[in-house]
C-alpha cells in the first residue's frame, strides 16, 4: 500500500476538504482519504501507486492549489492488546 501526502492551499473549512476528498475519489481508486485545512494537507491510501498528476489535476479543478506531493509505503498499523 502506498501513502501520498500532498500539501494543499485554499482549503478554508471542513467543506473544503470534503470538496477535495471528493474530487480524489472520483479520480483514483482510494483505500481512504483524509484532509486537513488547519494543516493545508490532504493524505492519501492506495492500493498501488497513484498517478500524481491525475491527483493534481483533480483537486486543481476544484478550484485548490497543489503545493508538493509526496509518496512513501504505508503499512497498516495493527491494534494488539499485548505489549512487546
Amino acid at each position: 500500500m502506498t501513502k501520498t501526502i500532498m500539501k494543499v492551499d485554499g482549503m478554508m473549512c471542513g467543506m473544503c476538504e470534503s470538496h477535495v476528498n471528493d474530487a480524489i475519489r472520483n479520480a483514483v481508486k482510494v483505500k481512504k482519504v483524509t484532509s486537513s485545512h488547519s494543516k493545508g494537507e490532504t493524505e492519501v491510501i492506495t492500493e498501488n501507486e497513484p498517478d500524481t498528476e491525475a491527483l493534481r489535476a483533480a483537486v486543481e479543478k476544484t478550484g485548490y492549489k497543489v503545493l508538493d506531493i509526496t509518496t512513501e509505503p504505508y503499512e497498516k498499523k495493527g491494534f494488539s492488546v499485548f505489549k512487546k
